[in-house]
């Protein structure tokens, strides 16, 4: 490989970046916007759930129940109605997620002991909002019966009743339970993607849509240098994208790196690699700018973003899509993130993925290689 021919298409090709202000566009600023967004807008976190009460009771142990529900950090009473009716009307206009419903004996039935049911009626449009939403009251509620429990049975004469067994919990990696942990170094992924697939599945295409590519291959230049001279410039942005994701979710986020910076760098080459082999093989085997902009979005950035464990956990997912998660190159990349960012692992727990992404990307670039052979190159 002559590295004099492979700086001359590299040069070509940061001359056309220059010169084409949507492929910079694409370059910095949306990876910019996606860090803000994903950063600031995406939460897996469930607080404040609005929770509207409806107390036919009206006694001082039910308002005592329903201001310590509102003391909690995950419940927030946005309003105390007088009847059923309104409660429901909060539920379908999506006012609140939760409706409270106290009934008139609620305290005569405590106060005699017998069972003192409550009615609670939880808005399911979002299936996990309202799981998480009906865990967090049952807890509330079986931490509130443990509380009577005690008083009654210390109210009968009995020394002090202590709970036979406590659980002392100590969270590990994610000691704050933030989804920004977790979700700031997965947006690194979803960057990669952008910058490396999906712009450079345009370079070649451009190339035979332009008429070029006639004269490139009448040129003394071979395939692995066109290839390597092409996925430089790209490579260049990708990891300076990279370094500002990760400046940037330390700065605004205080998502820090807990394993070594360099294991990451080395990550991010590995997978933007990747990621410049899959866009190049697309764009070859394409040669049109709309298909391969389609069929870049349909197998790098939507795999990328649902298959990848970033966002939706894929053991839950049937067989085959969890099959597919195999074949993801963000799989390994977001495992790696993850091992580096929360659990402080070294190269010894992550080499398999650094090996995956490695046979990946000679792969990719030995079929590319390829297809341009084919191509007289």
């Amino acid at each position: 490989m002559n590295p004099l021919q492979v700086r001359a298409v590299a040069r070509k090709e940061f001359y056309h970046l220059i010169r084409d202000f949507r492929s910079l566009y694409l370059a910095f600023i949306i990876p910019i916007a996606l860090i803000l967004l994903f950063g600031y807008a995406l939460s897996l976190d469930v607080e404040d759930i609005k929770t509207v009460v409806v107390d036919y009771d009206r006694s001082e142990l039910s308002r005592d129940f329903v201001s310590r529900l509102n003391a909690s950090s995950y419940f927030h009473v946005v309003g105390y109605l007088p009847e059923t009716g309104l409660a429901t009307n909060y539920l379908d206009h999506a006012k609140s997620t939760i409706a409270l419903i106290i009934p008139p004996d609620w305290t005569r039935r405590l106060m005699e002991d017998r069972e003192a049911p409550l009615q609670v009626l939880i808005d399911a449009s979002d299936p996990n909002y309202a799981g998480l939403s009906r865990s967090y009251v049952m807890a509330f509620v079986e931490e509130y019966n443990r509380g009577r429990l005690l008083e009654f049975l210390n109210r009968q004469g009995l020394d002090e009743i202590r709970e036979p067994v406590e659980g002392r919990f100590r969270v590990w990696f994610n000691e704050d339970l933030e989804s920004r942990n977790f979700i700031v170094p997965g947006i690194i992924a979803v960057i990669i993607v952008i910058v490396g697939a999906l712009l450079t599945s345009l370079v070649i295409a451009r190339e035979y849509e332009n008429g070029t590519m006639e004269t490139i291959l009448s040129l003394p230049l071979g395939g692995g240098e066109f290839l390597v001279g092409k996925a430089v410039p790209y490579f260049l942005i990708g990891l300076t994208d990279v370094l500002i994701a990760v400046l940037m979710g330390q700065v605004l986020y205080g998502v820090v790196i807990k394993s070594s910076f360099w294991l990451m760098v080395l990550a991010s080459c590995l997978y933007l690699s990747v990621a410049l082999g899959l866009g190049l093989l697309i764009s070859v085997g394409t040669k049109s700018q709309l298909v391969a902009n389609q069929v870049a979005i349909l197998v790098t950035y939507m795999p990328s973003f649902l298959l990848s464990d970033f966002v939706f956990p894929v053991e839950n997912m049937p067989r085959v899509l969890q099959g597919i998660s195999h074949v993801v190159p963000a799989t390994y990349f977001i495992d790696i993130l993850n091992g580096l960012y929360l659990r402080k692992l070294g190269f010894t727990h992550l080499w398999h993925d650094y090996l995956v992404l490695l046979l990946m990307c000679v792969g990719l670039m030995a079929i590319t290689r390829r297809l341009l052979r084919r191509e007289g190159m």
